[in-house]
C-alpha cells in the first residue's frame, strides 16, 4: 500500500481519532486521581499503567501507520479488564466520581478494537469487555441505570467507531480507485501521444526517403545512402526503447532533436534512454543545448565520426551522458569562454544542473551533465 494512499489516510485518520479519545480518559483519570486518591499508590499505579499501555498501542501504531492486532489485545485486556479489577482489589470500592475513569477505558479499547480488528474478533473483544462491565458494577453493587450507562457506553464507542471506520475505509478504496484510473488515462494519453509523435517522425523522415526513391531518385547516391543510415539509427533508437518504459515527451524530444542535428553533420550517434525523469521545458532545453555543444564538440575536435549517447532516471535525478573514443584533450587547458564552458557547464548551471567532464589525450572524452544537482 502506498503511503499516500486514501485508504492509508483513513486509517491514520482513525488511529489520531481514537488515540484522543483515550488520552480523554486519561485526563479524566488524572484529575480523579488527584482530586479524590492523591495519596493512593495503587490510584497512580492504575494511572501509569493505562498510561504506558496507551503509549505502546498508540505510539507504534502511528509509527506504522496500522494498529498491531496483539497490541490491541493487549491493551482490551489490560486496561479494558485488569486495571478496573486491580482498582477495586486494592483501591478500595469504586466510586464513580474518583474511580469510575477506570471503567471508561474499555470504551477506547472497543474503539480501537473497532479499527485493528475484524467482526468476530471485535464481537469477542466486546462480549470480554461487557462480562468486565457486568462483574465490577455488580461487585460495588452498582445500580441498573449505572450498569446499563455504562453497557450503552461501550456498545456505541465500538458500534461508531466501527461505522467511521468502514465509511472512511470505502471513501479510502474509491479514492484510491479514482486515483488510478487517472493514472492509467494519463498513461494512456502519453503512449498515443508518443505514437503520434512517432507516426509524424517516420513520415517526415523514413516514408519520405522511400518515397523520394520510389519516385526515382538514385538509392545509391552518397547523400541517398547517408540519409538512409541516419534513419535506420533513429529506427533503432524507437526499438530500443522497452515497451513499459514511460514517455517523457519534453526530455526525450527535446534530445532526439539534439541527436539528429548532430546525425544531419554526419555524426553517428549511438544512443540508449530509460526511464527518464519529468523536467520542466527549461530543464529539458538546456539539456538538450548541452548535449548539442558535446555532440559538436565530438564531431569537429575529436576526430572520431562515432558518439555515445545515454541518458537515465534515477528517481528524479536525470544524469547524460556523451562519451567518444576521440584524440581526447585535457579539460584544464580549455580556453575559459569556450564553447564547452558556455554552451555546456553554464546553461547547466542556469537550471540547477551540473556539468563534469573527463578526458585525457589519446583516451576520448566523457561530458556528463547531470540535472538536479
Amino acid at each position: 500500500m502506498n503511503v499516500g494512499s486514501g485508504l492509508q489516510r483513513a486509517r491514520s485518520f482513525m488511529i489520531l481519532a481514537t488515540m484522543l479519545y483515550r488520552a480523554s480518559h486519561l485526563v479524566i483519570g488524572l484529575f480523579a486521581v488527584v482530586q479524590h486518591r492523591p495519596g493512593l499508590p495503587v490510584a497512580w499505579l492504575v494511572l501509569l499503567a493505562a498510561v504506558g499501555c496507551s503509549v505502546w498501542v498508540w505510539g507504534g501504531a502511528l509509527a506504522r501507520g496500522v494498529f498491531s492486532g496483539w497490541a490491541v489485545w493487549a491493551d482490551v485486556v489490560v486496561s479494558g479488564c485488569v486495571l478496573p479489577f486491580v482498582a477495586l482489589e486494592w483501591g478500595g470500592p469504586l466510586v464513580p466520581a474518583a474511580d469510575g475513569w477506570v471503567m471508561l477505558l474499555g470504551t477506547s479499547a472497543a474503539s480501537a478494537a473497532a479499527v485493528a480488528f475484524g467482526r468476530i474478533a471485535l464481537a469477542g473483544a466486546v462480549v470480554v469487555l461487557t462480562a468486565t462491565h457486568v462483574a465490577v458494577c455488580r461487585t460495588v453493587g452498582a445500580s441498573a441505570v449505572a450498569l446499563d450507562g455504562h453497557l450503552i457506553s461501550l456498545a456505541s464507542s465500538a458500534i461508531m467507531a466501527w461505522v467511521f471506520w468502514w465509511y472512511l475505509n470505502r471513501q479510502g478504496r474509491l479514492l484510491d480507485a479514482a486515483s488510478a484510473r487517472a493514472l492509467a488515462a494519463e498513461a494512456q494519453k502519453a503512449r498515443y501521444a508518443e505514437r503520434i509523435d512517432h507516426y509524424r517522425a517516420l513520415h517526415d523522415t523514413v516514408l519520405a526517403t522511400l518515397t523520394a526513391i520510389a519516385g526515382g531518385v538514385d538509392a545509391n547516391s552518397p547523400q541517398v545512402r547517408e540519409r538512409c543510415g541516419r534513419e535506420a539509427a533513429y529506427l533503432r533508437r524507437l526499438i530500443q526503447r522497452t515497451a513499459d518504459e514511460e514517455y517523457r515527451p519534453e526530455l526525450g524530444a527535446a534530445l532526439e532533436r539534439a541527436v539528429r542535428s548532430a546525425e544531419s553533420l554526419g555524426l553517428r550517434v549511438i544512443t540508449q534512454y530509460h526511464n527518464l525523469p519529468e523536467a520542466p521545458a527549461e530543464v529539458a532545453a538546456a539539456v538538450a543545448d548541452a548535449v548539442t555543444e558535446a555532440l559538436n564538440n565530438v564531431r569537429i575536435h575529436a576526430g572520431t565520426g562515432r558518439a555515445y549517447l545515454t541518458a537515465t532516471g534515477v528517481g528524479d535525478r536525470l544524469v547524460v551522458t556523451v562519451v567518444d573514443r576521440g584524440r581526447g584533450f585535457v579539460p584544464d587547458r580549455v580556453t575559459r569562454g569556450l564553447g564547452l564552458r558556455r554552451s555546456v557547464h553554464a546553461r547547466l548551471a542556469e537550471v540547477g544542473g551540473r556539468a563534469v567532464v573527463d578526458s585525457r589525450p589519446g583516451e576520448g572524452a566523457v561530458v556528463e551533465l547531470r540535472w538536479p544537482e
